[in-house]
């Protein structure tokens, strides 16, 4: 039994756990889906107390791998819907623990990249707890902000790196696009680091989790989405050069000289320096100076 909690879920999987159903599979850790499973009971505690569930509450999980996280979170007698992009890992989750948890257990073989997120889930409030793939991390976390707002909190397993950069602030080192497509409708918070230890097979950087919290109303709403993500992007794709030299590559030099002067920034200034306002003013000068 997991942490007291709800009946018929078997105990928290070990390393040698792990290592003995991959065998019976015949199947090994896939690097291409950043397969790397947490064989710490300890850590997955952790993740679920950090996660602040209440009994009934509906989770999202991407990249359950063979469960160590989803029982967990179905100890806390939470309803989980299980992504799985592995089809054996999905196979091996359904029979394994299906039949124990029953309806508060539906595992989905899907990308969490291309599902449809409105048919799996509805609009129904749901929290996504995680430990995510890390080449797609960011783009899962960004993706879930801009498109799909069922999903109002999340706790997510990432990158140490990734994690610095998700809740970066204007003037942090790690400040960048993600931080500031993040910013725009969540606060996120680096609240624990984690060992590589608790990894089998053990990964080559540290990771962290991170608490990501949907703002309502968002902090700010562009005047045209696709300049603001544009700008964002032109700004930090040359970090050491000036706003004004990274947006000119871009558009119009004139186009931008403009721009920032209404915006009330100096063309001196940097990407990494500039707040959420800023760039919601820098994007709506930008659309009023576009070319007629």
């Amino acid at each position: 039994m997991t942490d007291g909690a709800a009946e018929n879920v078997p105990d928290l999987l070990t390393r040698r756990d792990i290592e003995a159903l991959l065998a019976s599979m015949g199947a090994d850790p896939k690097r291409s889906l950043g397969q790397n499973f947490v064989v710490d009971p300890n850590t997955i505690r952790r993740i679920v107390r950090l996660a602040e569930l209440e009994p009934g509450d509906r989770v999202v999980e991407i990249g359950p791998g063979l469960g160590s996280l989803t029982l967990g979170l179905l100890g806390a007698g939470v309803e989980v819907t299980a992504i799985e992009k592995d089809r054996r890992l999905a196979a091996s989750l359904t029979e394994r623990l299906g039949p124990l948890a029953g309806p508060r257990l539906r595992v989905v073989c899907a990308d969490a990249l291309t599902v449809d997120w409105p048919s799996l889930i509805g609009s129904d409030r749901h929290v996504l707890v995680a430990n995510l793939p890390y080449n797609v991390a960011t783009s899962i976390v960004i993706g879930l902000l801009d498109g799909v707002p069922a999903i109002d909190r999340m706790l997510v397993m990432v990158q140490r790196e990734v994690a610095d950069r998700m809740a970066a602030g204007p003037g942090d080192p790690s400040h960048g696009l993600p931080s500031i497509r993040i910013a725009r409708r969540a606060v996120a918070r680096r609240v624990a680091a984690i060992s590589p230890d608790v990894f089998w097979p053990r990964p080559r950087v540290d990771s962290a989790l991170v608490d990501i919290r949907r703002v309502h109303p968002a902090p700010i709403e562009p005047s045209d989405e696709a300049t603001f993500v544009t700008a964002v992007a032109a700004g930090f794709g040359q970090r050491r050069k000036t706003l004004r030299r990274s947006l000119s590559a871009r558009w119009p030099t004139e186009q931008v000289d403009a721009a920032l002067a209404a915006a009330g920034i100096e063309p001196s200034e940097r990407a990494e320096r500039l707040s959420l306002e800023q760039w919601a003013a820098l994007t709506t000068a930008l659309v009023g100076e576009a070319p007629r």
